[in-house]
């Protein structure tokens, strides 16, 4: 057991972000690698990524090598699968050496016995996307999109994204988004008495809610405009916290 704490962040949404909001973000995963026992990436750490075999999204050369960095340092490095880059690919897991998690988890980490997921097509609605999400992530539609050229894949990728629209202020939908995950996470935890702790992303909204004595739910927010992270550590209350620089 380490007494450092375990890092989670998510939405960090690179390629539609500042590049400030990526130098910020990989002087945290510096600060991590010093100060934590493992990272937890949840998902939308791009806002695009797709591998045609030996072809990778261009423009996120020092977050990778940073996280290299941090794997060759003995630091374990987890991905979960977000909408926007659930495609993972050989690039991440063997040359950068992360692990890939495309689906939810659960697993025991500081004491806590822990949900992790994205969020996306989770909670009551939203049954458009829910079929969409089906068919993009079939064997068939991946095949299709590798035949695009990767300049017309990212273009497509850009226009139907909704990062901009997050950077400018919560809308309507993303608050009801968050109030949607919220509910989903309060009722899975009562059903589940085995779980601790459910984390999730995809809301762009941060949250620390304790549903019952050491019971808690947390969305990890963003790194567009909170640049929140979760602190998790053994013996402690989950902490919820803000990088500043």
């Amino acid at each position: 057991m380490s007494d450092k704490p375990i890092h989670f962040a998510s939405d960090v949404h690179l390629g539609a972000v500042s590049p400030e909001t990526e130098r910020s973000f990989i002087r945290w995963l510096m600060y991590t690698g010093d100060h934590a026992s493992e990272l937890i990436l949840n998902g939308d750490l791009f806002d695009f990524w797709f591998e045609y075999g030996s072809v990778i999204p261009g423009g996120h050369t020092r977050t990778l090598g940073a996280l290299a960095e941090l794997v060759d340092g003995g630091l374990p490095v987890t991905l979960m699968g977000g909408n926007h880059d659930w495609w993972g690919g050989s690039f991440l897991t063997e040359d950068v050496g992360l692990t890939f998690q495309a689906g939810p988890v659960v697993r025991t980490l500081a004491g806590f016995r822990t949900f992790i997921a994205h969020g996306d097509g989770l909670g009551r609605g939203d049954v458009a996307y829910r079929i969409l999400q089906t068919w993009l992530r079939s064997r068939s539609a991946r095949w299709l999109f590798r035949w695009l050229h990767p300049d017309v894949g990212a273009a497509l990728a850009t226009r139907v994204s909704r990062t901009a629209e997050r950077a400018a202020g919560a809308s309507n939908a993303e608050k009801a988004r968050s109030e949607i995950l919220y509910e989903w996470a309060l009722e899975k935890l009562e059903a589940d008495g085995d779980l601790d702790l459910i984390v999730l992303g995809h809301a762009h909204i941060p949250i620390l809610h304790e549903s019952g004595p050491n019971r808690f739910y947390v969305n990890l927010g963003d790194w567009i405009k909170h640049r929140s992270y979760l602190v998790l550590k053994e013996g402690e209350r989950p902490s919820l916290e803000t990088w500043e620089e």
